[in-house]
């Protein structure tokens, strides 16, 4: 009897597990780059409120804050931004601009003194602190932002 109730729970136990896998959405994760603006306006001329003007934003769309401690944001030659003690709400974006300028809740700075994303096609990653993918966005040489 005993044996039969265990094969029973076991059973029961793998087509719950079965109900409850996430669906393709879920598994995507909630913390995505939403949208990348690659090409500043004007001239690349390297001043601050050019660099400035070059961002990505980082998108919450979990229904929970996040903590966002040593994620990080890369292009394709290596430049990497390291988020610090930061949480991003839910439904809540976050705009990681290249150049200088003070921290706050909705805009980091990544301090830079030169342009991080390539105007003629580049890829932006979005790494969890262990190092594994969490998200990326790619372009090519046409336009200047592009939603991912």
């Amino acid at each position: 009897m005993r044996t039969r109730l265990i094969s029973t729970a076991v059973a029961a136990g793998a087509a719950a597990a079965v109900v409850l896998a996430p669906t393709a959405a879920e598994a995507a994760g909630a913390i995505q780059i939403y949208r990348v603006y690659y090409d500043s306006p004007g001239k690349d001329t390297g001043s601050n409120s050019s660099l400035n003007a070059e961002w990505v934003q980082i998108k919450n769309k979990g229904s929970k804050a996040r903590q966002l401690k040593n994620w990080r944001l890369r292009d394709k030659n290596g430049f990497v931004y390291t988020f610090g003690t930061f949480t991003l709400r839910a439904g809540a974006t976050v705009t990681v601009r290249t150049g200088k300028g003070s921290n706050t809740s909705k805009t980091r700075y990544w301090g830079r003194s030169w342009y991080v994303w390539n105007n003629t096609g580049d890829t932006a990653y979005l790494r969890f602190p262990n190092g594994s993918l969490a998200d990326s966005c790619s372009w090519g040489s046409k336009g200047d932002w592009k939603y991912c």
